[in-house]
């Protein structure tokens, strides 16, 4: 018992001194692809059960939003499905149409397929989107990027959210985590 407990104790005195967390897990799983994150998103635990993993990225402004990365695996693998219900989440101003804010794009990678919806705009946020009890919140200036990663018959989806501004900052580098997968 007292091994056990020694053992734990140089575990716990390693893991303090030299900085290994939830970070430092770097490659996240689509299907039987994987991918390594940017080193400064910041892993989060995730907000709910349907995440597999969920990261905060600074936006390195006072006063402005961080954006957000989900992963959602297990999900449905149909845009045609998804996308106009993740469309209805924005704010459409007089005279605009969704198809003037909503941008779709497709590419392969290492044996995935990628579908993206971009849009920016106001958006009707709700931690639980179609859940009628969960509350919802304007976030205007917002740009919301999903993505659904078919590998074979899985999905899996992503999601980079925040102010439009961040999101602009931040898209090179989630275009280039999609894109190399292996």
């Amino acid at each position: 018992m007292m091994t056990r407990w020694l053992i734990a104790t140089v575990f716990l005195l390693t893991i303090a001194k030299f900085g290994f967390t939830a970070d430092a897990v770097k490659p996240i799983p689509f299907g039987t692809l994987k991918s390594d994150t940017p080193a400064d998103w910041k892993a989060e635990k995730p907000a709910n059960r349907l995440r597999s993993h969920q990261f905060k990225i600074a936006s390195g402004e006072e006063g402005v939003a961080d954006a957000e990365v989900i992963v959602m695996p297990e999900s449905s693998p149909k845009p045609d499905k998804e996308f106009p219900r993740w469309k209805t989440q924005f704010v459409l101003a007089d005279g605009v149409k969704i198809e003037d804010i909503a941008k779709e794009t497709k590419f392969e990678v290492g044996g995935a397929t990628v579908h993206l919806l971009d849009i920016s705009g106001t958006w009707k946020y709700k931690e639980r989107p179609f859940d009628p009890k969960s509350k919802e919140e304007t976030k205007p200036e917002y740009r919301v990027i999903w993505g659904i990663v078919v590998v074979k018959d899985e999905a899996t989806h992503v999601r980079l959210s925040g102010p439009d501004k961040v999101v602009a900052k931040q898209f090179p580098a989630f275009e280039k985590w999609l894109k190399s997968m292996k």
